[in-house]
């Protein structure tokens, strides 16, 4: 594990810019980066076990810039991967590359299949323990007086062998290629205090450096077990039944699509499918973030990685292990990683320039007092080397990713899934939220809401010859009129001479009697209107309803009112949204008085009715010109050119949806708008996390800096403080997880 000195600075395409997600962008002129992928080039992931963080990062981008054929470059610091984007034939000169920095890198296979991240390396504590033993004895024979100084030296050199023999090579290899990390900084440091006679002092910061190396990687690999958790919900092994039929357990990776599965109560399902057998309730927690189980019949789908509760369930398989949904959560989680936030740009950049600046500084401390000031050289020389371990904005990098990714695996937890640090960092702006009806603020199944018989004599077999002309229609009113009916158990009649009429409704036999069953329109042109049926229709209109009339060939006979009922969580996620100061408006196809009935249910702040796709669009573009901060909630075709223009676009209920997870930059995966809210604080508690660990790293580096100057610091203090604050962001930033 290695300390980041650097960041590489990586532009973060906006959503509008679709370029190539493995291509290069503006790192310093030591690595010409490609921005557009070369005709042909294919892409390899390769695993490096020793890439932790921006100063491997940095090494590895300048020397594969410079081969010919690499189109671009992917960095995944989390898991250690690299994807190259290059040539045929040029991955032989990428590997040798790799391995000339010190690197083993390993090519990963094309299953597709998300790749495990790696469990930390164990290595033997000994050595460091034995070197800070020696350290100690240095220090206490130099000012005990307790032997010679040969012996002091001795001490120290062994301690320093011990434990930096490693961070030595490192640093050799990054002034190398010109790159001023932390163990180059480092290793001129503790070197300089040798040559100046500081040897305990130099074996002392060499250690603490090392144990500094050491924590910050225990707690880096928090954040890696946050995606490590979620590759784990989902078993390596179902059980499976066979050409004989008997059931067997067999590897996920082998089972194809159509593949019948099972799964005993209290197992997890382990992979996407449609349940053919058995009924039971699934925990959907770990995929869709919903607090109660969910109940599941024949005919209902299954998401590897959730939790079967009650009973045993037979499922046909869906989606191979690698495109479950799951594996998709996953997959864009690790893309996520690669969008880098607006803060974790701009920390990217001032550390490029902050380093060789300090450096800079710390030499001039180090000279100019001397030859103009009749200062002291030793005493000017160590003071410039405290301020090189000062110098490493290790504390200020690290924290923007940690902080980003804890707040990415936390969002996943909570069927959050968002698709870039920029998007997380963003919402916190996000002013006004447009959505869209049906679908997303009702639940975009119309029901029967109302009955009314016209005539003075009801009879009941009017709603039976309703429902059954209205069962052999495909349109959603005509679906909501038998599935209402087949609730009630009514058992349905013949229809005769069926005949749909376009725009207004269907007609047909009954019992003999030629029945008609359609919308306001369709009663006008039989003639069959009247001022109390028109009344009536008004009402319910009104009232955001669709209605229909059943008639006979003289006479209307019954009404029926269909409604799309609003959703239980819509009403609560706009109070919430309120709350968060964020205004709200609906935009739908549907006529001014249904969007003005559901805007009143739900209390949104304006509703929009009667809209085109084109029209929603330029309600989002009028927006954004009056400087809103935008955001678009929809769940169907219709509304994708507003979700594409929106700065933040959410998809609802995305679980199982392979476009919705792809093009959202926020996916909800359940039907649950209350995720909004929960993002918008999420995002807004992120922000607040890096702005404070911005100001804690850069006070207390400019601390540091006035100490040194008075001669007040030490070496092993700067250690300290360099180590303290490190794991100070790092630990504030993984506080998200815990949320």
């Amino acid at each position: 594990m290695s300390r980041c000195c650097d960041h590489s600075h990586e532009h973060s395409p906006t959503r509008h810019e679709h370029a190539n997600e493995y291509a290069g962008h503006d790192h310093g002129p030591a690595a010409p980066a490609v921005d557009e992928p070369l005709d042909g080039a294919v892409n390899t992931r390769i695993r490096i076990e020793q890439m932790d963080c921006p100063t491997e990062e940095r090494l590895i981008r300048d020397a594969l810039g410079r081969l010919p054929g690499v189109a671009g470059l992917q960095f995944n610091l989390l898991q250690r991967v690299l994807t190259v984007s290059h040539d045929p034939g040029v991955l032989d000169q990428v590997l040798p590359a790799i391995r000339g920095l010190g690197f083993t890198p390993q090519v990963e296979d094309e299953s597709g299949a998300p790749q495990p991240v790696a469990a930390p390396e164990k290595k033997a504590w000994w050595p460091l323990a034995l070197a800070g033993v020696l350290a100690t004895a240095s220090e206490l024979v130099h000012f005990a007086a307790l032997g010679p100084q040969w012996l002091v030296a001795v001490l120290a050199v062994a301690a320093i062998g011990l434990c930096g023999l490693n961070t030595y090579k490192k640093g050799w290899i990054a002034l190398k290629n010109r790159n001023l990390n932390i163990n180059a900084l480092m290793s001129i440091a503790v070197t300089g205090a040798v040559l100046i006679g500081q040897w305990p002092e130099a074996a002392m910061v060499m250690v603490l450096f090392t144990i500094a190396e050491l924590i910050e990687a225990r707690s880096l690999d928090r954040a890696r077990n946050a995606i490590r958790g979620l590759m784990d919900l989902a078993p390596p092994r179902a059980t499976v039944k066979q050409a004989n039929g008997d059931w067997q357990e067999v590897d996920v990776q082998a089972i194809g699509l159509g593949a019948l599965v099972r799964v005993r109560p209290g197992e997890r399902i382990s992979l996407d499918g449609e349940v053919v057998g058995g009924s039971s309730t699934v925990n959907q927690a770990p995929i869709t973030g919903e607090s109660l189980p969910v109940e599941k019949r024949v005919g209902d789908s299954v998401f590897a990685g959730t939790i079967n509760e009650a009973g045993s369930l037979e499922f046909r398989v869906t989606a191979a292990a690698r495109d479950t949904t799951l594996a998709r959560i996953i997959h864009a989680v690790e893309e996520a990683q690669g969008s880098r936030a607006p803060t974790q740009r701009f920390v990217d950049q001032f550390s490029r320039i902050y380093t060789p600046a300090v450096f800079a500084f710390a030499l001039a401390v180090a000279v100019l007092p001397p030859l103009f000031s009749d200062g002291a050289w030793f005493d000017w020389i160590y003071r410039a080397l405290v301020l090189l371990v000062v110098a490493c904005p290790c504390a200020l990098v690290i924290s923007t990713p940690v902080t980003i990714v804890s707040g990415l695996a936390a969002a996943a937890r909570k069927g959050i899934l968002i698709k870039g640090g920029v998007y997380l960092e963003n919402g916190r702006h996000l002013a006004l939220l447009a959505l869209d009806k049906t679908g997303t603020l009702t639940h975009g199944k119309p029901v029967q809401t109302d009955s009314l018989h016209l005539l003075e004599t009801p009879e009941p077999v009017h709603a039976i010859w309703a429902a059954s002309l209205a069962a052999r229609s495909d349109h959603p009113v005509s679906k909501a009129l038998a599935r209402h009916a087949e609730e009630q158990g009514q058992v349905l009649h013949e229809v005769a001479d069926f005949e749909a009429l376009p725009g207004r409704g269907s007609k047909g036999r009954v019992d003999g009697r030629l029945l008609y069953i359609g919308n306001h329109r369709l009663v006008e042109d039989l003639g069959l209107c009247s001022a109390q049926l028109e009344e009536r229709l008004e009402t319910l209109e009104r009232q955001g309803k669709s209605v229909v009339v059943l008639c006979d060939e003289a006479r209307a006979l019954m009404l029926f009112a269909v409604a799309d009922t609003v959703r239980q969580t819509s009403r609560e996620a706009i109070d919430e949204l309120h709350q968060l100061g964020v205004r709200t408006c609906m935009l739908t196809g549907d006529n001014v008085h249904t969007a003005a009935a559901i805007a009143e249910q739900v209390g949104v702040d304006e509703a929009r009715g009667d809209l085109l796709p084109a029209d929603k669009l330029a309600w989002v573009e009028a927006s954004q010109a009056r400087g809103k901060v935008v955001g678009m909630v929809g769940d169907g075709i219709n509304d994708a050119p507003a979700l594409a223009k929106a700065e933040i676009g959410f998809a609802m209920g995305a679980a199982g949806t392979d476009t919705a997870i792809e093009t959202a930059d926020v996916a909800l995966m359940d039907d649950d708008l209350r995720k909004i809210p929960a993002f918008v604080r999420l995002s807004r508690q992120t922000h607040a996390i890096l702005v404070q660990n911005i100001v804690l790293a850069l006070g207390i580096k400019a601390i540091f800096l006035a100490l040194t100057l008075m001669g007040e610091a030490t070496m092993w203090m700067a250690v300290f403080a360099d180590m303290g604050v490190s794991l100070m962001v790092v630990f504030n930033g993984l506080r998200l997880l815990r949320k």
